[in-house]
């Protein structure tokens, strides 16, 4: 951020919920150095520009050869013999324009490292980390050591002493709504929420709006004791006031102070090694001294081990065995020993990608002090990456050939990056990860060969916010598509590669497109989608056409990453998806008590207002049908449509809320802020008065339930007037009528506006619950309301030469189009009806707008261990030992690598099958001619022995032994039945047989039947 107080929100806009304004104003006066311009060093380098540090510094001394170009991805064949800071400086500069970027082609020394808060050493000897940690120990300069070799890296870091982290984790303070409090010593506090508090003993807590006893609500921070998962015990309440409702309790986040040692010291200490991976249990141990060893051997012979040198993996581990001497290491792998000599000459760019990904989001963490610093080593490898039969690996099977793979066919050899290049993959997203996945395909050469090729899809069109963390993308790409400016962008990082860009959705509308032949043509997916839905239709595509697949998400500096194979695990599927989180309608409509809920309820008035109602409007001028449809959906739901239909149709004079005028739009508005601010909380207060007690006798307004209080309007309170202005100019946009900004003249018409009085109704029902308000939506209609129902009809026919009205789509990034503005005063008013603190702009747009908080760091790492998934794929890995499900939080360095599960199986008629198991019949004889639906049941008789009793074909019933249907061919069945011919794209029918031999059998495998 170049040193100003200024965020850039536009651009920092996903980051900033992922670290706040204060972290980042934070993170804007601190200079960063980078020393070691490799692959791992312009990662690091991209995530800290990208995440708005104030300047860094790029330093190398050493000339661009072959094996870079492996992981570097700013640097081409143009670059080789020339300094890889300075070539890379253009492009690095390019990512963020308010970090200041420079290059350093000079050795590093005392005076270079003084200018600078935080030190970042890569492919640096141990000699070096040890005299610069001193150095930066002794002045308070926060250190980070990375350094990757091969499919093995280390990451180290010394913050110094004392350093202070003012938020541990950077989650949400938990925020409870009190149910009771008890009146003894400890006190204990009783919640009705129905989600988990997540606080543990010590935590501290302070209290708000507690009734009764409102002695807590002036004591400051609270330490508790959990006593379970919905109660904890505080101080000694026995002599406080009888608790009589409400409250709620928030957490407090204390800061702490931590005490690192120099690298020199630490270097001793096993305590400080951090375990990530628990199917390697000493591995981290055994790397500890690998990786001083290979220091040691690098200094004694001036270079690395040759790859896949037995004589040299036998000398490292000799010196390894000698540091254990000392280091009492009790389980040392002396394997991973030789495996990292055979691979430490590699340069892979996934390894760096993850690497990077960890390293920048520790300089983030000195520099904010947000997010709890690695403390102080951690090692990770990817060992099980090698080929199953590595014993293949010759040494001269992967000799330097002086190509751009060169680092890569240093551990893998030149047979598997022929394969890897002949590859066919499907990237659906190019987004953040996407955007990492493709830059990690170019670098590798994934579809780069003669016979290869890669397809990206993705719908989106670039927005300024996209920049900050979709690296590929640049100012100038505004508004173009992010899968054609992407595939371009990896295209100059790799002339090689061979891509085409699609701008579709992948979803059932698209399957003409994404059709069997292509399926068929793939040797797997990856994909990189922000939404549940997406993932699980896409697992399923690949599910039916048996393909791999790659699957990572972020949240933050929360990822995961998952690797689907056929028959070998478990597909995504609906299990992986999470359980809804969706708010209970009765709990928007009546009973708010977060302002999560206000917010769905303001998003919820925006899309009925300006969005539900005028396409009804238009759908019923344009669709003759529209009206019987409607009434298809029950009366309750009819009724409510129509009558929207109707009063957006009709005149204002008539009694209809049709504007003419700016000055009708704000009466409107107006008026519609004494509906829903005071005419209904006190009609809800009317059934419900604040004293009401239950059957049980208990306060009815207690726990969630907080009992609201109406708003009178003041026309000088800017939230009262704000929702007016953004409301009014909303409404005028609906009808074609151009508003203003300017308060005066709202503020003379508000004078005019005759608002609607409130008069009590005894009639009106509140629902308690979802189900009450679904069974009221069933229930049969009266006489009167079927005769409402008639009556709207008649009067809508009167109504069809109107003018359609103009629909809105929410857009929460223009910060002109009062759509946050209507979000923000809408749901702040209804926080102020409910006592629930109100949010500000900025939290409420993460919240209403459905923000997925995003930051660089996160989406390197989650990219990188897609991409090593991808190497055992590749090479047809079997075993399910070799492959990772992992789960990461890099705001506490918490890593679970963990196998991943197999497929549950399930038994028909006494056999196992899975998931991924089918019937396959090809549709089609030799002569071209279709089969018979006998001829197809007797293929699934001889294939399995069992005998199919009924088909299913989605809903419909194919079969259930009706002999006429049996000498028809299955297609012409298909169209019979379900009365519609089949989609000529639609190449294979997914049937479902249930069988004689165990019909009561829920879960079977489905019959793949091709039409070829």
């Amino acid at each position: 951020m170049a040193g100003n107080s200024e965020i850039d929100e536009g651009f920092y806009s996903r980051q900033l919920y992922v670290l706040g304004h204060e972290a980042m104003r934070r993170m804007g006066a601190a200079n960063v150095l980078i020393a070691g311009l490799k692959g791992l060093g312009v990662e690091i380098a991209k995530n800290v520009i990208l995440s708005g540090v104030k300047a860094v510094t790029v330093q190398d001394e050493g000339s661009a050869v072959w094996s870079d170009l492996s992981s570097q991805f700013y640097l081409g064949e143009c670059h080789l013999g020339q300094n890889r800071a300075s070539c890379s400086l253009q492009q690095l500069s390019s990512l963020n324009p308010h970090v200041e970027v420079s290059a350093h082609t000079g050795p590093l020394d005392e005076e270079l490292l003084l200018r600078f808060q935080i030190v970042v050493l890569t492919d640096s000897s141990l000699d070096d980390q040890k005299r610069f940690g001193q150095l930066c120990h002794s002045h308070g300069i926060k250190l980070i050591v990375a350094d990757t070799k091969g499919l093995c890296g280390q990451l180290f870091c010394d913050f110094g002493e004392k350093f202070e982290v003012l938020e541990r984790d950077g989650e949400m303070p938990a925020s409870l709504m009190i149910e009771r409090i008890t009146k003894e010593n400890p006190g204990r506090v009783i919640w009705t929420d129905d989600q988990k508090h997540g606080l543990s003993d010590g935590s501290k807590v302070v209290f708000s709006d507690v009734q009764g006893m409102t002695e807590l609500n002036s004591i400051g921070p609270v330490e508790i004791k959990v006593c379970d998962e919905y109660s904890f015990s505080i101080c000694d309440t026995s002599s406080f006031s009888e608790y009589e409702r409400g409250g709620v309790v928030t957490e407090v986040k204390q800061p702490f102070q931590l005490d690192f040692k120099p690298l020199s010291e630490a270097l001793h200490d096993r305590e400080l090694l951090i375990l990530n991976d628990y199917g390697k249990i000493s591995r981290h141990n055994t790397l500890h001294l690998a990786f001083q060893a290979l220091h040691d051997f690098v200094k004694n012979k001036q270079r690395l081990p040759y790859s896949w040198c037995q004589t040299d993996a036998d000398s490292l581990l000799e010196m390894v065995r000698e540091l254990n001497t000392v280091a009492e290491v009790e389980q040392l792998d002396e394997a991973a020993v030789r495996l990292l000599s055979c691979t430490a000459r590699g340069d892979l760019a996934p390894i760096n990608a993850f690497f990077g990904g960890l390293a920048a989001q520790e300089v983030i963490k000195a520099c904010s002090r947000k997010f709890t610093p690695l403390k102080q080593w951690m090692y990770f490898d990817a060992l099980e990456c090698l080929p199953e039969d590595k014993d293949r690996l010759a040494e001269c099977s992967v000799t330097s050939t002086d190509t751009r793979y060169d680092g890569q066919t240093a551990v893998f050899g030149a047979s598997f990056q022929k394969r890897l290049g002949n590859q066919k993959y499907f990237l659906v997203g190019a987004g953040a990860i996407g955007c990492e996945l493709l830059k990690n395909f170019a670098l590798i050469g994934l579809g780069a060969g003669e016979e290869g090729h890669i397809t990206v899809t993705d719908m989106d069109y670039i927005e300024r916010s996209n920049l900050n963390r979709q690296f590929l993308f640049r100012s100038p790409d505004i508004g173009k598509a992010k899968s054609e400016v992407a595939a371009k962008a990896v295209c100059q990082m790799n002339p090689q590669m061979k891509i085409t860009s699609h701008q579709n959705r992948v979803d059932a509308a698209s399957e003409a497109l994404y059709d069997y032949s292509f399926f068929k043509g793939l040797d797997g997916v990856a994909a990189a989608l922000d939404n549940v839905e997406a993932r699980v239709y896409l697992d399923s595509r690949c599910v039916l056409h048996q393909k791999p697949m790659l699957e990572g998400g972020t949240l933050g500096s929360k990822g995961h990453t998952l690797v689907v194979v056929p028959h070998l695990t478990e597909p995504y599927g609906p299990a992986k998806s999470s359980s809804s989180n969706a708010i209970p309608l009765c709990t928007l409509k009546n009973f708010p008590h977060r302002i999560e809920h206000t917010l769905q309820w303001a998003r919820d008035q925006f899309e009925g207002l300006f969005k539900q109602t005028p396409e009804n409007v238009n759908c019923f001028l344009r669709d003759p049908g529209f009206v019987e449809r409607t009434l298809s959906h029950g009366d309750v739901e009819a009724t409510e449509t129509l009558e929207a239909v109707w009063r957006g149709l009709q005149d204002m004079e008539a009694g209809g809320q049709r504007p003419k005028s700016w000055e009708d739009c704000v009466s409107w508005a107006r008026c519609k802020w004494e509906t829903l601010y005071n005419n209904d909380i006190r009609q809800l207060l009317h059934c419900f008065p604040p004293d009401e007690v239950t059957s049980n006798g208990l306060p009815f307004w207690s726990g969630s339930k907080r009992c609201p209080h109406p708003l009178t309007f003041d026309p000088k309170n800017s939230t009262h007037v704000g929702y007016v202005m953004a409301a009014a100019n909303l409404y005028g946009q609906t009808y074609g009528i151009k508003g203003t900004r300017d308060n005066g003249s709202i503020e003379q018409i508000l004078e005019k506006v005759q608002t609607p009085p409130f008069n009590p109704k005894s009639s009106v029902k509140i629902h308690l619950t979802d189900q009450e308000m679904e069974e009221e939506r069933k229930k049969e209609s009266g006489d009167a309301e079927k005769a409402q129902l008639e009556e709207l009809k008649g009067k809508l026919s009167s109504l069809k030469n109107s003018a359609q009205m103009h629909p809105i789509d929410f857009e929460k990034d223009d910060d002109t189009n009062f759509h946050m503005d209507f979000i923000v005063a809408a749901s702040n008013l209804r926080a102020e009806n409910y006592d629930i603190p109100a949010a500000d702009r900025h939290q409420s747009k993460r919240i209403a707008g459905r923000i997925i908080p995003a930051i660089a760091t996160t989406t390197a790492a989650v990219a990188g261990l897609m991409c090593l998934e991808l190497f055992k794929l590749v090479q047809g890995h079997k075993k399910i030992e070799s492959y990772r499900t992992s789960y990461l939080n890099l705001a506490v360095q918490y890593f679970v690598l963990s196998q991943p599960s197999r497929p549950p199986d399930f038994q028909v008629a006494g056999k196992k099958y899975t998931l991924w198991d089918d019937f396959l019949v090809e549709g089609r004889c030799h002569n071209q001619q279709e089969i018979t639906l006998e001829d197809m049941l007797q293929n699934i008789k001889e294939k399995s022995g069992l005998t199919v009793s009924a088909l299913y074909y989605g809903p419909a019933v194919l079969y259930m032994g009706q002999e006429e249907r049996l000498k028809k061919s299955v297609s012409d069945v298909v169209k019979m039945v379900t009365k519609a011919d089949i989609p000529p794209h639609q190449k294979v029918l997914e049937l479902i047989p249930s069988f004689e031999e165990d019909e009561d059998c829920e879960t079977v495998p489905p019959i793949r039947y091709l039409l070829l």
